[in-house]
């Protein structure tokens, strides 16, 4: 009995999240519909062409930017750490307490 209650939540989990997912591959790109491959290789060469108008300058992903990748890690590093270190000092207050307190 237990297995047929756990399949068929299965299949209920799996049924909610496979449309789900097929969905999210789908890029529609314009408001008419999704984009033709005229359109997707038309895209592709603007990209290359703005490239190789601005060589140099990268990816365009803004590493060092408090919006790229290292300033949002030292940014979220910066909360938890706050986080961690606020646990670790009650933590101390309360042992300090306790030893205090059993004298």
């Amino acid at each position: 009995m237990k297995k047929l209650a756990y399949s068929i939540l299965l299949a209920v989990l799996v049924s909610a999240v496979l449309p789900q997912m097929a969905f999210a591959q789908q890029y529609t790109g314009y408001p008419s519909g999704p984009m033709t491959l005229e359109q997707e290789l038309e895209l592709a060469k603007k990209k290359v062409e703005i490239v190789q108008t601005h060589p140099g300058e990268g990816s365009g992903t803004p590493y060092l930017n408090a919006n790229g990748v290292v300033g949002a890690s030292i940014i979220s590093g910066a909360i938890f750490g706050g986080i961690f270190m606020a646990f670790v000092v009650r933590a101390k207050q309360y042992e300090f307490a306790q030893k205090r307190f059993a004298l």
